[in-house]
């Protein structure tokens, strides 16, 4: 019985194996005939990729700023209340350096501003020095940080001049390093950002696209009348878009590593299973709204609208999330592309940081478990 229940078994896998392999080779002959696909799956990442990396730079507000306050003394007590007092910073006054680290490499402060124990002796000696250390991933925002610092420190000395304090020493010297990106080049924040595009281009707007057509052309309903079930339906399409927005992911990365020389400072392997969770997630959401639209036109606007325009506007790819108003930050967490974008940015110029790494690829696991059990049941629904 054991036997025979275990053949049985077998052939009912095989069936079910050949037919979504038959699935995946006319979807992926499909693919390779529509230029219209082929160039938004191939040619789309590199042109965003040259466009945005070559072209785009940009203000910032709110910057999160750790002092480290190791010094007394009126005198430093005085400056930090200059950054407190900032219209741009939002600032945490410290102890220790280590803590202050932890805080930059956890992504949870932008900069930091430290007034040594021997501030104040080397101010009156004609030396005083503060030291500052930003996060150089964004360079734009970098040099913007470091600008806002030399004006809260300007404004200090200014005070303290206007105030009569003779023993106030000519303006004190701050000496700026930039973290995770020396050299202050805009590309190594940009172009990790880029793949969040291309991956959602792929993924979610041209399997909508591609879904929708299917279903108003009627070659959907042509699967009805064979043994195919809806599951393996939607498993022979994600598997060619799938390929094709690893493709993409390819290209992406030797572009930055070739054309911009955006350093790759954590894993590989990682950053492709990372990109594997996202493609799926994109995927999901384009054969969820196709199947729900049945209508390429409307299934373009409302991919456009749910997944792209996110990907660009709410991810932290061009704008600041922690600048935007309260309530728009709250809906940047219904958006797959800012978990995304912190992990590229993460893995490719801070390294492994799994304080980083573990709770965004954890949400965007949870994510693309929704999205493809959602996209399975409104297909069967709309099959049956």
């Amino acid at each position: 019985m054991n036997s025979a229940a275990n053949e049985v078994a077998t052939t009912t896998w095989r069936a079910n194996a050949n037919r979504v392999r038959a699935l995946v080779v006319k979807e992926t002959r499909q693919l390779i005939r529509d230029p219209s696909s082929l160039a938004l799956g191939i040619a789309l990442p590199l042109v965003l990729i040259l466009l945005f990396g070559y072209a785009l730079s940009l203000d910032v507000k709110n910057v999160p700023l750790a002092i480290v306050l190791e010094d007394s003394s009126p005198q430093a007590a005085e400056l930090v209340g200059s950054f407190q007092l900032s219209p741009y910073f939002q600032t945490s006054v410290l102890q220790s350096m280590a803590q202050a680290q932890q805080l930059m490499q956890d992504r949870q402060v932008a900069g930091v501003v430290r007034l040594r124990s021997d501030f104040t002796r080397t101010l009156l000696q004609g030396d005083g020095e503060i030291q500052v250390l930003v996060n150089g991933s964004d360079a734009n925002r970098a040099r913007i940080i470091q600008g806002y610092v030399q004006g809260a420190v300007g404004a200090w000395s200014a005070r303290q001049q206007a105030e009569g304090q003779d023993a106030v020493p000519p303006p004190v010297v701050v000496q700026s390093r930039a973290w995770f990106n020396e050299s202050s080049n805009s590309s190594y924040f940009l172009v990790p950002g880029l793949i969040v595009l291309v991956m959602t281009t792929v993924g979610a707007l041209l399997t909508a696209m591609v879904m929708a057509r299917e279903w108003e052309r009627g070659t959907i309903e042509a699967l009805f009348v064979t043994p195919v079930r809806s599951g393996e339906i939607l498993l022979g399409k994600i598997i060619p878009y799938f390929g094709l927005g690893m493709i993409g992911l390819a290209l992406c990365v030797l572009a930055a590593k070739f054309l911009f020389q955006v350093p790759l400072r954590g894993s590989l392997w990682l950053l492709i299973a990372c990109s594997m969770i996202y493609v799926l997630v994109s995927v999901g959401t384009g054969l969820l709204i196709s199947s729900a639209t049945r209508n390429q036109l409307i299934a373009s606007q409302i991919a456009l609208i749910s997944s792209f325009m996110p990907a660009i506007m709410l991810s932290g790819f061009l704008y600041d999330i922690r600048s935007m108003p309260t309530a728009v930050q709250v809906v940047t967490y219904l958006f797959p592309g800012r978990y995304y974008v912190t992990l590229l940015q993460t893995l490719f110029l801070n390294g492994d940081v799994w304080a980083v790494i573990l709770p965004n690829a954890g949400v965007l696991l949870l994510m693309m478990c929704m999205v493809l059990i959602a996209s399975i049941a409104v297909t069967r629904k709309r099959l049956e």
